[in-house]
């Protein structure tokens, strides 16, 4: 990380509620997890005792089973942001350049500045299509499937298409999977192309945001390289063990995954009657408010008793906000809260 960089850094804000009064549809995690999690979490907190094992062989063998690859190639990281700066880490050095998209996850521009590297914004829909002559140059490329906040998914080709163009040109690609796990899109774990990195966080599928358990893949020199460079006992005990207890939870997973199907183009087509609603393969909707003031739509669903996230800290979004999908029940107060119909 660049001294420099980390004098003038700044953080950036995320979704997220601190009033425990309010429903929280600011951050895109799962309402519900997986049976079993308290139990497997007593139990590994009584081992906390002693340091974990290194090793991870059980989280690493639940994780490649999960995203379909050799478990070896599993890197455990305390979430799939440790993932991020632990693949930028490896990949920038101070004066390099990399493709982010726009509007996206605001930690990648972040992230990369604080490595002395500079960030050089593509839009989102536009990344894949890139071509040789720009990536030349460029250290890293960012995608983000599903983009956060808009919602779309990568099509795998078009995917493994520009990982193959990435290869050729020597850019490591970063793929963060973050929301993946919410469809069933097969992960850019399977990929065959050198110098493809992938982020992946457990805590948003199966609602344990402040468990803090994800984990990289990557392979050959790249894998070494960020084995070697990850924290020791990057991930505590109940982490591991509650993560590769999620990890197997398949059943739970298909669940999720046709619930907020079903839930999300209902609270689709109910939001659609206010406002401009992106279609999405996320846990989320990002909504354009059109000439509605964006702090009232937020304050009116907050004294309403349900907090969404203001988009406006999104690059080029200047009148959304986004909206999380839950439960049904939830999913009916929010979009009473903003006077839709459900």
């Amino acid at each position: 990380m660049d001294p420099d960089a980390m004098r003038s850094g700044e953080r950036v804000p995320h979704g997220g509620e601190s009033d425990r009064d309010l429903l929280d549809f600011s951050a895109n995690t799962n309402p519900a997890t997986p049976e079993g999690v308290e139990s497997v979490y007593e139990a590994a907190l009584e081992e906390s005792r002693r340091y974990p094992d290194d090793d991870y062989v059980e989280f690493r063998t639940a994780a490649g089973a999960f995203v379909g690859c050799e478990s070896d190639r599993v890197i455990p990281t305390p979430g799939g942001l440790a993932a991020i700066r632990l693949a930028m880490e490896s990949a920038l050095s101070p004066g390099d350049r990399a493709l982010v998209p726009y509007p996206s996850f605001g930690e990648y521009a972040r992230e990369i500045r604080l490595q002395g590297a500079t960030p050089q914004f593509v839009h989102h829909e536009d990344l894949l299509a890139i071509e040789r002559d720009v990536l030349d140059g460029c250290a890293l490329a960012v995608v983000c499937t599903p983009n956060n906040p808009t919602g779309e998914a990568a099509d795998p080709d078009a995917l493994a298409a520009f990982a193959d163009r990435c290869a050729a040109a020597g850019t490591t690609l970063l793929v963060d999977e973050a929301f993946l796990g919410f469809t069933d899109l097969p992960s850019a774990a399977r990929l065959d192309a050198a110098g493809v990195v992938v982020a992946r966080s457990l805590t948003k599928l199966f609602g344990l945001p402040g468990l803090r358990a994800g984990f990289a893949v990557a392979t050959d020199d790249r894998r070494d390289a960020l084995e070697t460079a990850r924290r020791a006992w990057s991930l505590g005990t109940p982490a591991a063990r509650v993560g590769a207890h999620c990890l197997r939870q398949g059943a739970f997973v298909r669940e999720t995954r046709d619930r907020v199907a079903s839930e999300r183009e209902r609270v689709r087509t109910a939001l659609a009657s206010r406002f401009d609603v992106r279609p999405s393969d996320a846990p989320y909707l990002l909504c354009d408010v059109g000439d509605r003031d964006v702090d009232g739509v937020i304050e009116s669903a907050r004294s309403n008793g349900v907090a969404i996230r203001d988009a406006r800290t999104f690059r080029t979004l200047d009148s959304h906000v986004r909206v999380a999908i839950k439960d049904r029940r939830s999913n009916d107060r929010l979009l009473a809260a903003l006077d839709c119909d459900g």
